[in-house]
């Protein structure tokens, strides 16, 4: 019997309907993975040196150098920034955005980032445009001196608009079991460093294309806040990964307590990370608000209080350090290539404080 007829004798009949007819193109999926090879292969380190392919992947912790680690591990996504890259067609930076949120999360804690996987999730899946997402995640990797070891890629019709995409991140992490960075010591007196963001990172932008959209500005239009680029590539600028600073940090034991300013801003993300009995007092007064933030309170009239609730308004990461260590520190992660800025101090909480508070933004933002 011909190939053929054997084909028709295993059917019910009729048109013959494949995958791809489903809109689940097989083929592309393939070749997804042959053009991303070359990416992972260059985040590989130690611990991390199987191929991309498998249905697991591998990592040894020995080879990596630990003797009593922990383990730390965190995901995220990069939320509603996806649309701009979507609308605008700008897709080479959001991986890193995927990558900064997962390990300045874990870095927050000592934990060196061991590994990296992604999921990318569209409607239709095109290779040329999930290879500029997964450059991204591979080149926050290589910054992050993580591993990317594996991933999914889901093409699902009907689940998300032909256009569509979704990201989602998990890092995991190691640190030695006497060097976690609980925030147990932290102590009335010792002073608050900010290390500057690159802008606005990955979060708050429900809150920006509402601005943006009011305005009724297209994302091609120069930005109002830096004229020189486009409105879209100003508010993609990826969020700053810190793991290299902070890892300087601790290794020369001056951290305290770190914080990575995401969602909640400043007032949410800080108390997270000290005592309940303490408060940071942060002054506003302390740092230039950079233009985007000024132009978004601006142009939305957003009240200061909610800038700081939603925005990280300039200082991606907080660092804790005694107030002896605070020059030290300073120069530390300057030389990681830090913008640091003495942004304020720890104090007693007193029975109607919150665990953050923000003193000087009414005057320092509303005039910037």
């Amino acid at each position: 019997m011909s190939s053929n007829a054997s084909a028709a004798g295993d059917s019910p009949g009729g048109t013959e309907t494949r995958y791809r007819d489903a809109g689940v193109d097989i083929d592309a999926g393939e070749a997804l993975v042959d053009a991303i090879k070359p990416l992972t292969r260059a985040t590989r380190r130690r611990g991390a040196d199987a191929e991309l392919g498998g249905f697991g992947a591998l990592f040894d912790l020995k080879a990596a150098g630990f003797k009593d680690p922990l383990l730390v591990a965190t995901t995220d996504g990069v939320g509603t920034k996806l649309k701009i890259a979507i609308e605008s067609g700008r897709h080479d930076d959001v991986g890193v955005d995927l990558v900064a949120m997962c390990v300045n999360d874990l870095v927050v804690q000592g934990a060196e980032p061991l590994f990296f996987l992604d999921y990318y999730a569209t409607g239709r899946l095109s290779v040329a445009e999930g290879r500029a997402v997964i450059a991204g995640i591979a080149r926050g990797c290589a910054e992050a001196g993580c591993a990317l070891i594996g991933g999914e890629t889901a093409e699902m019709p009907g689940m998300y608009a032909r256009g569509d995409y979704d990201l989602a991140g998990f890092a995991v992490g190691a640190v030695e079991r006497g060097a976690v960075v609980s925030g147990r010591d932290v102590a009335p007196g010792d002073v608050v460093l900010g290390l500057a963001s690159s802008g606005v990172h990955s979060n708050g932008f429900s809150l920006v294309r509402r601005i943006v959209s009011d305005a009724g500005l297209a994302w091609d239009t120069p930005a109002p806040f830096a004229p020189e680029r486009s409105l879209a590539e100003a508010l993609l600028t990826p969020t700053r990964i810190y793991v290299r600073s902070a890892l300087a940090l601790c290794g020369a034991g001056l951290a305290k307590a770190m914080a990575h300013i995401t969602g909640g801003g400043l007032v949410e993300n800080v108390p997270r990370v000290i005592p309940d009995d303490m408060t940071v007092e942060i002054d506003a007064t302390s740092w230039d608000l950079p233009p985007v933030f000024a132009w978004l309170r601006r142009t939305g009239n957003v009240p200061v209080d909610e800038m700081s609730r939603v925005f990280n308004c300039g200082i991606g990461m907080v660092v804790v350090v005694a107030a002896a260590d605070a020059a030290r520190a300073t120069a530390v992660l300057a030389e990681a290539g830090e913008r640091v800025h003495a942004i304020g101090h720890v104090r007693a909480r007193g029975a109607d404080d919150a665990g953050c508070v923000v003193t000087g933004a009414a005057e320092a933002w509303v005039r910037a």
